[in-house]
């Protein structure tokens, strides 16, 4: 079993073994970290192969000032919110077209995901919950998924957005506060 820098000497010199072996090591955190942020099966499992082709390809650039994994952490986060922007400018686009009678369809995110780490019963409320981060601002949510969802520590999640651990505490500060504004909201006692 190779070790890190072992590892990633292996993927610079273009070994087919070592790719394999971190596209077999890091595939589920990839698919799970893209599926949290764009909320479609079908484009996080495009997102990640597009995060692996990247890892091939700029594993030269990799200096090693992190782990191998905060650094496929990045890229897989950097990758979905470009996305999700690019959505985000197209679905304002079609609205607008809309608006001024092209035929253009809005593309609206479906309002039945549910994230495969959620126990069935509380799918309902998971739902509710993503759609709530969904409105947070992009570091709020980011730091937030990475955190509550995929695990990562203060210390990770840090690493992963090239930030201080005291950032990260004030950013998931702010993501819980408004995170239960939102979620308040929704939840008002009928009577």
């Amino acid at each position: 079993m190779l070790n890190e820098d072992q590892l990633v000497r292996a993927l610079k010199e273009g070994s087919e073994t070592a790719f394999k072996h971190v596209v077999d090591t890091y595939q589920n955190m990839v698919y799970n970290t893209c599926l949290s942020i764009v909320k479609s099966e079908e484009d996080a499992e495009d997102i990640a192969q597009e995060v692996f082709v990247q890892v091939y390809q700029s594993i030269a650039s990799f200096k090693g000032e992190s782990k191998l994994s905060t650094w496929i952490y990045r890229i897989a986060t950097t990758k979905s919110l470009d996305f999700e922007r690019k959505k985000k400018r197209k679905k304002r686009f079609g609205f607008v077209r809309s608006i001024f009678g092209e035929e253009s369809e809005v593309v609206i995110n479906p309002p039945d995901f549910h994230h495969p780490g959620v126990v069935l019963d509380k799918k309902e409320n998971a739902a509710l919950l993503f759609q709530a981060i969904d409105q947070l601002p992009d570091n709020q949510r980011t730091a937030f998924l990475l955190n509550k969802v995929e695990g990562l520590s203060y210390q990770e999640v840090a690493e992963v957005l090239q930030t201080s651990v005291s950032s990260i505490e004030s950013l998931l500060h702010r993501a819980k506060n408004n995170l239960r504004k939102l979620l308040e909201k929704d939840y008002k006692p009928e009577s």
